[in-house]
């Protein structure tokens, strides 16, 4: 981002509405512009939008007759008035199979930030990008820039030092190595749903931009688990039904659900000398990894599948994105990486970031349907696994 270009590390928020960047900390660049009031951008954010003025020197965060925002964080549930600005943004192009010349977005639109509002993010991430159904998500912005299919994939790594990939603008191909398959061809598919109503602290009268699917069960080691269905579904006061979050480490159940498949992976997960060891933080039901043999697919445990719209299509979940690696002290353990999220849950399922590591993802934001592929360690690749070597 910026000019001269910055390599920027941000949030990657899937459901989010407006990109932000923290402008208060070393926030250099010559290409930056503000949104006047009532511009046709401005008044595209079809929203109740302020407009700031400022008595402070004129800078990114400071500008007078200027588009206000309301950034938003949530991983802590945060937000903040600030101001809309544009500026240069750089993303690599692909073919699918490797990385090609770079292109510019010269008047990427988003929100400056206070710095406070980076807290619960990554160390040295100043900001979130926003890969929501809103109009100004980069998605959406990089769709009308390059005049490029309003679809988006995204694989997320299994491991903080190895890296994953978006794909932008692009319904395919998405090559992996070492076979260099072409996974879009291998995808499920199930429709993204509406939301009337959005989780936003600000923007709570607007149709949710998250990205919402039509869970119908859950089965473990293909029984069904005995559950509310109607949780599963959206009332019109935006209650119930299922997301994708990655502002979530870990999918979250509403608690009679969670209670529900709790009690059949434990039934299911019996073997002579295997017992749930004492649950430890953040964790409610752990078992030493000892007594545990790990596969290609991860620890062996008994398997997770959400059904969709029909037996059919279901999204199955190895113990590579079941069961999370807990090591402290004497202690450890392989722990179940579904948590307890209360009765009062606005969505009953949120899927979180851990259960989509090395699975891909495939927005298609024109047919409003979710493609996923399950675990590709299945097919004995990853999302680190995408050739970055830049072609010239």
């Amino acid at each position: 981002m910026k000019t001269p270009l910055q390599r920027t590390y941000l949030h990657l928020d899937l459901g989010g509405r407006f990109t932000w960047l923290d402008c208060q900390k070393n926030y250099t660049s010559t290409s930056y512009k503000h949104l006047p009031c009532k511009s046709p951008v401005c008044l595209a954010f079809g929203h109740n939008y302020a407009c700031s003025n400022c008595f402070k020197p004129p800078g990114p965060t400071c500008a007078n007759n200027t588009c206000g925002t309301f950034p938003e964080n949530f991983v802590i549930r945060k937000s903040y008035i600030s101001i809309a600005i544009v500026d240069t943004l750089q993303l690599s192009t692909s073919d699918g199979t490797t990385l090609g010349k770079p292109r510019a977005i010269n008047n990427f639109v988003f929100s400056c930030a206070p710095s406070f509002l980076c807290k619960g993010l990554a160390k040295k991430t100043p900001g979130v990008v926003a890969l929501g159904t809103d109009n100004f998500s980069l998605p959406l912005q990089v769709s009308r820039a390059f005049h490029a299919p309003k679809y988006f994939a995204l694989c997320l790594p299994s491991s903080t030092s190895s890296p994953g990939v978006a794909f932008l603008g692009s319904s395919g191909p998405y090559r992996f190595l070492p076979q260099e398959t072409d996974l879009s061809k291998f995808l499920l598919y199930t429709p993204l749903l509406p939301n009337p109503m959005s989780d936003s602290l600000v923007y709570s009268v607007l149709p949710s931009p998250e990205y919402f699917i039509g869970l119908t069960s859950i089965k473990v080691n293909d029984k069904p688990v005995p559950i509310n269905v109607t949780l599963l579904t959206i009332n019109q006061d935006g209650i119930g039904g299922t997301k994708l979050s990655t502002n979530t480490p870990y999918t979250l159940l509403e608690s009679s659900i969670y209670k529900a498949l709790t009690d059949a992976f434990v039934k299911e997960f019996r073997a002579p000398n295997l017992t749930v060891t004492k649950a430890v933080k953040t964790f409610g039901f752990c078992y030493s990894t000892d007594q545990i043999p790990v596969t290609r697919v991860g620890p062996a445990v008994p398997n997770i599948d959400l059904v969709m719209q029909s037996e059919s299509v279901f999204w199955r979940i190895f113990g590579a994105n079941s069961m999370v690696w807990y090591s402290k002290g004497e202690v450890n353990a392989w722990c179940l990486g579904f948590l307890d999220g209360g009765v009062g849950m606005r969505a009953s399922v949120v899927i979180g970031g851990h259960q989509m590591e090395d699975n891909l993802l495939q927005f298609d934001l024109v047919s409003k349907r979710l493609g996923f592929s399950s675990s590709l360690l299945f097919g004995s690749t990853t999302c680190s696994n995408f050739n970055f070597t830049t072609t010239k």
